[in-house]
């Protein structure tokens, strides 16, 4: 029996993106690890590990509906949701005029003072769209409060911003003065 494409994705989520070390996986500072390294991982996991291949990765990252991984020159990597100690290495990109953030009532109350902060992680997550941040929100709150960052205008005052995926874009710190809350 082959593990469910959603248990693979889990489980390579958390072994990338939290840590690696319980698997003996060290993640370069770019946060790859080669394939080989990671499928030894998995199956070192127990029997039903033992028949992931290749194209089981593969497979799982074509068939996501949320791109959270990339395979690239026999390498692995989680694009975003790092909470390992060290900062990934990535390169600043130009953001959108306007990106989002979805969250709970009670931690605006927080936001609307400090800005937005990465938490746990080691980027705050802006979505795309608005609504994905009500997707995101709603992982939080049953009422979410959408949030408009001005990225564009963040950009310019010297912000730095990442692409994470098509969806996801990455920043250290929003502060509060780029923020406005849409719902």
């Amino acid at each position: 029996m082959a593990v469910p494409s959603n248990q693979l994705s889990r489980t390579v989520s958390y072994i990338l993106r939290h840590e690696p070390w319980l698997y003996e996986l060290e993640l370069d500072e770019e946060g790859w690890v080669p394939i080989d390294a990671m499928l030894d991982a998995l199956r070192a996991k127990g029997s039903l590990w033992q028949t992931v291949e290749r194209a089981d990765l593969v497979r799982m990252i074509s068939q996501s509906s949320k791109r959270r991984h990339e395979i690239i020159d026999g390498r692995i990597r989680a694009l975003y949701g790092h909470s390992v100690a060290g900062r990934m290495v990535r390169t600043v990109v130009i953001p959108p005029e306007r990106l989002f953030h979805g969250t709970s009532p009670s931690a605006w109350k927080w936001i609307a003072v400090e800005g937005l902060r990465p938490m746990g992680r080691q980027y705050v997550h802006l979505s795309f769209d608005e609504v994905t941040a009500r997707q995101v929100g709603k992982r939080k709150s049953t009422t979410p409060v959408l949030l408009v960052v001005r990225a564009g205008e963040a950009h310019e005052a010297g912000i730095p911003f990442w692409g994470g995926n098509d969806v996801v874009w990455l920043a250290e710190r929003i502060p509060a003065r780029f923020l406005a809350r849409v719902a």
